[in-house]
């Protein structure tokens, strides 16, 4: 695929996203202070605001620590009392699980650089890819994403499913057993073999990748040749936590060259509780936008608030930081006609809270998808009509 090629097909990929449940956004506005928490007596500098929340109080917390440099602080976790969970070698941290009341005196060790709340996430066609013109380009150009790898990093993906199966030609479309996902991991409870009891990572992947083969064409997705990388960090409820991300985003630079992956979509988000330039998660994405992958990610769901009303601020992480490609919802309206396309009510907008950045950086078709499915998800049982079932020969 040639240099337009794939800048082109990182642009589409764009609008695989999916728009994600609504998460509980900072109620931090405009201020004197743009780019951090405005301070608060008593709260710890290297402590987010949360992690500062919970200090003085009875139970556990479950961290990300960020160590300066290549510092190994097992023996003053240890001595705490706190327990380890998994390596987070992207942004030199660790997962801890730490007493509340002894969080600030982990953060007195000049060893540590940051500490952050493993904050909750959630998972976030015919008519798109015509008015995307992506269907024009794939027919009159060619450019098709074979050979180009995307990390989907979500619930996971069905573990066959027709539309995910290849018959061209390319010797650069890589597949496991005659599906174009090139490897499956997860994240969440450790399982070899390919499954999504949400389904939300199967429909995402189909908007990228499906054939279209169970619709004869209609229903395929934006890169009907590109292969998968299934990364699972959400359960079947859609719920995770921002370290599994984290790993996923280490898992894709680190395999990179071997599955050719060049971009990372990523439909899940958290609420934004620091600045970008301090959160592990916004921190992580960087490294990966560093290492040549290009990160979409969703905006949210937080357009309205309960009344109904337009509200700002609402942006998830990692989608406030400036390096990823955010995006946010529109709707065709049923139409091919682009002008009467619109934003959707739902779909969050900025500035992002704390940081105040303009986002999202484009909209993209957010309703009214019909994707693919997994039989036994929870996605295929509560949201049938836009869902493709698979079929197993």
């Amino acid at each position: 695929m040639t240099g337009l090629g794939r800048i082109f097909f990182a642009a589409l990929t764009a609008l695989a996203i999916v728009a994600v449940p609504a998460t509980a956004a900072s109620d931090d506005r405009p201020g004197s202070t743009p780019n951090q928490i405005r301070g608060r007596a008593g709260d710890h500098r290297k402590l987010d605001r949360a992690l500062n929340d919970r200090s003085n109080s009875a139970g556990w917390s479950r961290v990300i620590v960020t160590a300066n440099g290549a510092v190994d602080v097992s023996d003053v976790v240890v001595k705490l009392g706190g327990r380890f969970g998994r390596r987070l070698e992207l942004i030199n941290g660790r997962v801890v699980e730490l007493p509340n009341g002894l969080l600030k005196k982990l953060a007195e060790h000049p060893s540590i650089a940051r500490i952050d709340d493993d904050r909750p996430t959630t998972g976030l066609m015919s008519h798109v890819t015509a008015l995307t013109g992506a269907r024009t380009v794939q027919r009159s150009l060619g450019f098709d994403g074979a050979g180009i790898g995307v990390a989907v990093i979500d619930s996971g993906i069905t573990s066959w499913h027709d539309d995910l199966t290849y018959s061209g030609s390319s010797a650069a479309v890589q597949m496991q057993g005659n599906q174009r996902v090139a490897a499956f991991v997860d994240f969440v409870n450790g399982a070899p073999i390919p499954y999504d009891d949400n389904g939300h990572g199967t429909h995402v992947s189909g908007i990228i990748a499906g054939n279209g083969y169970d619709s004869r064409g209609s229903n395929a997705g934006i890169a009907p040749a590109a292969h998968v990388v299934s990364l699972k960090v959400l359960d079947r409820q859609g719920r995770g936590v921002i370290s599994d991300v984290i790993a996923a985003l280490d898992h894709a630079v680190r395999n990179r060259a071997r599955y050719n992956i060049r971009i990372v979509n990523l439909s899940v988000g958290a609420a934004v509780t620091s600045s970008y330039r301090t959160d592990p998660l916004t921190l992580a994405a960087k490294r990966v936008v560093d290492a040549g992958i290009v990160v979409v990610t969703a905006a949210g769901n937080l357009g309205q608030n309960q009344a109904g009303e337009s509200q700002w601020g609402g942006i998830l992480a990692p989608g406030n930081a400036p390096w990823v490609l955010t995006v946010g919802a529109s709707t065709h309206q049923g139409t091919l006609n682009r002008n009467d396309d619109a934003v959707t009510g739902f779909s969050s907008a900025g500035p992002s809270a704390i940081d105040y950045e303009a986002k999202p950086d484009l909209v993209a078709s957010g309703m009214g998808i019909v994707s693919l499915s997994d039989p036994g998800s929870l996605f295929y049982q509560t949201k049938p009509g836009y869902l493709v079932d698979g079929k197993v020969d």
